[in-house]
């Protein structure tokens, strides 16, 4: 139970943050015109039911594309907007490329008709602004039945091979795995579950998800301890806690992404300037010399422990969200000047260690850093950057503008929304979201982090009730919610992608597919029906779609057949839950327990033959995801 004094501390955590998340270090008044791009052109405008669909010509040059759209009443006029797609409450209002679905939308009823009209306008990145509409265009949703959407996956055409992006993901600040060891009292016993409980999580992620690396907030944190002064003044460094922390994670067969933050006491400008219910130290250093002599010592240390063979496997991001006030009170000059220290420090120790950043909230900052990297012949291994809500956008072309075009992007954090608490995190509307954030970054991105593996996340104070919508996709006492079965089903695919083709209603915009086929002849089939407007996470029967799977080139022999399902019915524990329960008792976690596993339904055998083909028909609402496993060479097996 939390005491009071640590609930004010909570209640105040929380109330800071809220008033300084949207503060914007970027200033966008002055633009670089240089960056201005062209409208795009061929938009078009077509109407499915309960949705429009968007297509356009890409834009050379575009991070991503931002939406106009204004509702024009039954006497012609405007009578909604002009207004910018905001898909929810995304923290980046720009889309990835066509086609995009516009959901939410009124339907036509006569005599009165609802219809739309949109705007597209390109942009050189998050930050920066449109400078050309493209030509309106006008449609409305289509009343009716939307018939069938056709998949066809052709098993005998290999395509490609996966990229698994999400083998990195986000985490809440490690020093969790030490809770518990120096306590006493019941906060001794709490900390030892939370540590045990975290940890299993984190094993979790690399047994069931294929996580292979970790990227986590306050390695420097005061927590741990890392500097110090002795009497006369000079700095002390210890890096014994975050041994024992890195210990650990390799133990579970996860390498650290080390995130530089937050700054120590000892160095900080001004360590009042803090962040979250636990106080990490958001200033800048007060000498830069001794910020550099830090990020040395750790490097060494770390190589000197685990070897460089080890730690060149790693990765130093240089700080989190600098472009937010409530991350960073300095300037983007002063940021720029935080990345040159570290990354020059860290190659200093060994130039095969990485390093990179921004790290920035909503896809920003990478143009300055990259421009500042090549004009100063600065470190940069990878870019990183966030997104809440959206999809990420392409941000390789600022990065090929500065002659880096094949650097690595990660995406450190991710999800499908950036709401402490917010209504999205326990349901299954992120687990179709997971899966778009997959495919539409496979030829772009190297590491899309989805944030985070646990809901024991303490941000703004611990979790307050089970199904309380944490930013985890493991609940406290580790079940698996609808966005984590999302990720399982991506690690579940084999490394061939298999061509795939789709029509009808909503088809690749709406419902979307991705195939796979493994060594041993199993071919997956993920068909998901999502959207990115969170004011749609309770569904919108409109958008429920029947599907129809044809399956050719299959190998002859015969096929153990089953569907695996996530939506609000299946593979959702919160369902199992009572809303009125805060934490359940003991009948209920046996309950919660029984139900924490992927529902599977064992379809018919099929033997391929002939034209090798087969089909499937089956219901897929929105949100929802499905998969049709094909196992070959399989003989029947018994249900229990």
């Amino acid at each position: 139970m939390t005491r009071p004094d640590e609930a004010a501390a909570e209640a105040q955590a929380r109330a800071d943050w809220e008033r300084r998340v949207y503060q914007r270090v970027t200033d966008t008044a002055g633009a670089d015109g240089s960056l201005a791009l062209p409208a795009p052109a061929n938009v078009t405008a077509e109407p499915g039911a309960g949705h429009v669909v968007l297509s356009w010509d890409p834009v050379p040059g575009a991070a991503g594309y931002v939406i106009e759209r204004t509702g024009i009443d039954h006497t012609g006029e405007d009578g909604d907007g002009p207004k910018i797609l905001t898909h929810g409450g995304s923290d980046v209002l720009a889309v990835p490329g066509p086609p995009f679905a516009d959901t939410g939308l009124a339907d036509t009823v006569p005599p009165n008709t609802a219809t739309y009209r949109y705007r597209i306008g390109a942009v050189a990145g998050a930050e920066y602004p449109v400078w050309a509409w493209s030509a309106p265009v006008k449609s409305a949703t289509r009343p009716g039945d939307p018939g069938p959407v056709l998949v066809h996956v052709d098993a005998s055409a290999v395509t490609g091979t996966l990229n698994r992006v999400w083998r990195m993901v986000g985490s809440e600040r490690l020093s969790q795995l030490l809770l518990g060891s120096d306590e006493g009292g019941t906060e001794r016993d709490a900390g030892k579950q939370i540590a045990a409980e975290f940890a299993d999580a984190l094993r979790l992620a690399h047994d069931e998800l294929d996580a292979t690396m970790v990227r986590a907030h306050a390695i420097l944190h005061d927590d741990n301890a890392v500097a110090s002064r002795d009497d006369a003044g000079a700095l002390r460094f210890d890096f014994g806690r975050v041994d024992a922390i890195y210990d650990k994670l390799l133990g579970y067969g996860l390498r650290p992404v080390v995130e530089l933050s937050f700054m120590p006491a000892a160095l900080a400008r001004d360590p009042r300037q803090t962040v979250f219910a636990y106080r990490g130290i958001i200033s800048p250093p007060e000498d830069w010399a001794e910020w550099r002599q830090l990020v040395t010592a750790l490097a060494r240390h770390l190589v000197q422990r685990y070897g460089i063979d080890e730690v060149a496997q790693w990765a130093f991001e240089v700080w989190n969200e600098p472009n937010l006030a409530v991350f960073w009170p300095g300037t983007m000059a002063e940021y720029l000047r935080l990345y040159e220290e570290s990354a020059r420090a860290v190659k200093a120790v060994d130039p095969r260690l990485r390093v990179g950043g921004p790290a920035t909230a909503a896809a920003e900052w990478i143009e300055p850093l990259a421009a500042h990297a090549e004009r100063h012949d600065v470190p940069l291994d990878f870019v990183s950057t966030h997104t809440y809500g959206n999809l990420p956008l392409d941000v390789r072309p600022a990065l090929r503008r500065h002659g880096m075009e094949g650097l690595p992007v990660w995406w450190t954090e991710w999800g499908v929304g950036s709401t402490h608490f917010g209504p999205v995190h326990d349901g299954p509307f992120g687990a179709p979201f997971v899966l778009s954030g997959f495919l539409d970054t496979q030829r772009r991105l190297d590491a899309l982090a989805y944030w985070v593996i646990s809901d024991h996340f303490e941000e703004l104070g611990r979790p307050p009730r089970l199904f309380h919508n944490g930013f985890g996709l493991l609940t406290v006492g580790n079940l698996r919610k609808p966005r984590y079965w999302a990720v399982y089903l991506a690690a579940q695919l084999g490394d061939q992608v298999l061509a795939v083709s789709m029509d009808g209603d909503g088809a690749g915009s709406l419902v979307r597919t991705l195939a796979a086929r493994r060594d041993d002849g199993t071919v997956d089939v993920l068909v998901w029906n999502g959207t990115v407007n969170a004011a749609l996470l309770d569904g919108d029967p409109r958008l429920d779609r029947d599907v129809r799977l044809t399956v050719t080139g299959l190998d002859a022999g015969r096929y153990e057949v089953r569907l695996a399902r996530v939506d609000q019915w299946h593979s959702n524990p919160a369902v199992h839950c009572p809303a009125d329960v805060e934490w359940p008792d003991e009948n209920q976690w046996a309950l919660l327990r029984d139900h924490d596993q992927l529902h599977e339904e064992r379809r018919p055998d099929i033997v391929a033959s002939g034209d090798g083909s087969a089909r499937f028909d089956f219901r897929l609402p929105m949100p929802g995801v499905a998969r049709i496993r094909l196992s070959a060479g399989q003989k029947p097996a018994r249900l229990r």
